[in-house]
């Protein structure tokens, strides 16, 4: 958790420092996108607890992968592949701020026929020894959503008008954000399978950096990279529980809209809703 609040901390810094001050909410618009993405993994440590099993041990530098799904895009639901969704408000003069409801649908699979080395108690013996992933060793999966949701600040970088005349806008895109995990749980330890399950199951942040292409004013096609850190804890085992940290990068990409102007009384004395 303190490495959640001083990565958060770090990140803030360049929006506080804004020498320009925080511009109004007053008048902004609302945004709707949705999108796909891939991710990697980075090694990490897998803690499981066991009390009712005598058990409290660690797989180390666990490597996993991701389920892009993208090949069941035209047979299925659109949420079956990695999807992503954004929902904002954009503000300031010139829209270039905003806040952000910001969901990533990741998968999480850790990967087979690795080799680990184990560290701790098993049922009361301690180990520190290497196993081969088999299925009855540890099938561990975030497959239907490691999910992450951020509420993000989101600043935007005009850098070129392609086609003045016609809205044709190219600007760069920096979000950052916390927020909750809510992973969907399924695994299989040492032959000990558990419920699988949606919990509300740790913290995250994020930080997003990318391109955004803007057409008439209004539709917009964004790619983006990202590196989000995960504390995933208490999640709910075979008689136990799962600690771990999580560091992914992504790759993104979302088409959004961008809706009317919702505007205060004092920008907007002729609108009828203020002149009845």
């Amino acid at each position: 958790m303190k490495r959640i609040v001083f990565i958060a901390v770090a990140l803030l810094c360049p929006y506080v420092n804004y020498a320009g001050g925080f511009p109004s909410l007053k008048s902004g618009d609302w945004y709707l996108a949705w999108g796909y993405n891939e991710e990697w993994y980075a090694p990490n440590d897998i803690h499981v607890s066991q009390p009712g099993l005598n058990s409290d041990f660690t797989f180390m530098n666990v490597k996993a992968h991701d389920h892009i799904g993208w090949d069941k895009l035209f047979y299925y639901a659109w949420s079956i592949p990695q999807y992503n969704y954004r929902i904002g408000y954009a503000f300031g003069e010139n829209k270039e701020w905003g806040i952000e409801l910001n969901f990533d649908h990741p998968k999480y699979v850790v990967s087979q026929n690795q080799t680990l080395e184990v560290k701790g108690k098993i049922k009361g013996r301690t180990v520190d020894s290497t196993v081969t992933l088999t299925g009855g060793t540890l099938i561990y999966m975030l497959n239907n959503g490691a999910n992450f949701f951020l509420f993000n600040l989101v600043r935007k970088f005009p850098l070129y008008s392609i086609l003045p005349n016609h809205g044709l806008d190219l600007a760069a895109v920096t979000k950052f954000g916390v927020g909750p995990v809510v992973p969907h749980v399924q695994n299989t330890i040492f032959g000990h399978d558990n419920d699988p399950h949606f919990q509300i199951g740790g913290v995250n942040t994020g930080l997003e950096v990318g391109i955004q292409l803007m057409a008439a004013k209004h539709i917009y096609l964004e790619f983006t990279n990202k590196v989000d850190y995960a504390y995933y804890y208490g999640l709910r085992v075979y008689q136990g529980e799962v600690n771990q940290s999580l560091y992914t990068y992504e790759l993104i990409l979302t088409i959004g809209y961008k809706f009317g102007k919702w505007k205060s009384k004092e920008d907007c004395n002729t609108c009828p809703k203020f002149n009845k």
